[in-house]
């Protein structure tokens, strides 16, 4: 593995590791300066702990302030205690549910098929918000750029969120298979960022000359009063694609998978839960379609294609 440094982002050092994955030679960047410690995933002396994991669709300090609530609810409507868990990939979580180590996770939809094809991950809820279950990968630039689409990107510096991210990685490779070309030979370099705020706060900083992010993290920053959005620049909207599920092991205890299912499904009527569910700007937690991700599964299956 490579090791390269990269210039301070707003005057703090930002770890950079550089390696090569599986199917392309791409450097990896954490954001240091905004990642916390991730929860420990060694087994708890407690065995009734409800743990449930939350992929890194924000960066760790963000995830902890939004869904903290989300996993004391759960823990006291099932009279258990709860921890939340956190890991740096989205592959880390769907670790954590194949081997039962959390009862329940929030995963992107990519790794959620990712799941669904290798155990047989299963989805019990998704939000709904404003009136939608779906999502929108957004490719955006500095506010300043002269860019106006993903081809006048050629040559530049790109940032993905996670190998396993959909609209953070999938999108972009999918859009670029029906250019003729790749990542690799298109970008003139490209960056792991490992969360969507991440990547966004890397393009309202000029660290690099785009992102594909995931529509509902924008515009929550927006709705937040976040100033990093304001800095960049919308060029395209893709999708719509099926929303990222709650989701668990298919071999969890029979009760408590109906107990959490029906607990998401009923959280608005709740008013403790609509208090949460508007803290994450959800409206409510409704039952999966299945047919919504036949989308992702089609990019999934191109781009598996050209890896052969």
């Amino acid at each position: 593995m490579i090791r390269h440094g990269i210039a301070r982002l707003l005057g703090t050092l930002i770890a950079l590791t550089a390696c090569t994955s599986t199917d392309s030679t791409v450097p990896r960047v954490r954001l240091g300066d905004l990642q916390t410690e991730t929860t420990p995933v060694a087994a708890s002396f407690a065995t009734d702990l409800l743990r449930i994991a939350i992929a890194p669709v924000y960066s760790p300090r963000q995830n902890l302030a939004l869904y903290q609530d989300l996993v004391s609810y759960l823990g006291q409507k099932l009279n258990r205690p709860a921890q939340l868990v956190q890991g740096k990939t989205y592959d880390e979580i769907n670790n954590l549910v194949r081997d039962g180590t959390v009862a329940l996770a929030i995963v992107c939809t990519n790794a959620y098929l990712e799941g669904q094809e290798t155990f047989g991950m299963e989805a019990l809820a998704v939000p709904q918000i404003k009136g939608e279950t779906v999502y929108y990968a957004y490719l955006i630039v500095p506010a300043d750029s002269p860019a106006r689409s993903l081809a006048d990107l050629r040559g530049k510096t790109f940032a993905f969120s996670d190998p396993l991210s959909n609209t953070g990685h999938l999108v972009v490779v999918d859009q670029l298979l029906q250019m003729g070309t790749t990542p690799d030979a298109f970008f003139s370099r490209t960056i792991f960022t490992y969360s969507h705020d991440n990547s966004i706060k890397a393009v309202a900083e000029n660290l690099v000359d785009g992102a594909t992010v995931d529509s509902q993290v924008f515009d929550f920053l927006v709705a937040a009063g976040s100033p990093l959005p304001a800095r960049t620049t919308i060029l395209a909207r893709v999708g719509p694609f099926g929303g990222s599920p709650f989701v668990v092991n298919p071999n969890l205890d029979a009760h408590l998978k109906a107990q959490l299912r029906d607990l998401l499904l009923t959280m608005d009527a709740d008013e403790a839960g609509r208090a949460i569910l508007a803290k994450l700007g959800i409206d409510r937690l409704v039952a999966p379609d299945d047919r919504a991700y036949d989308s992702v599964r089609a990019m999934r299956a191109r781009t598996r294609q050209t890896r052969k």
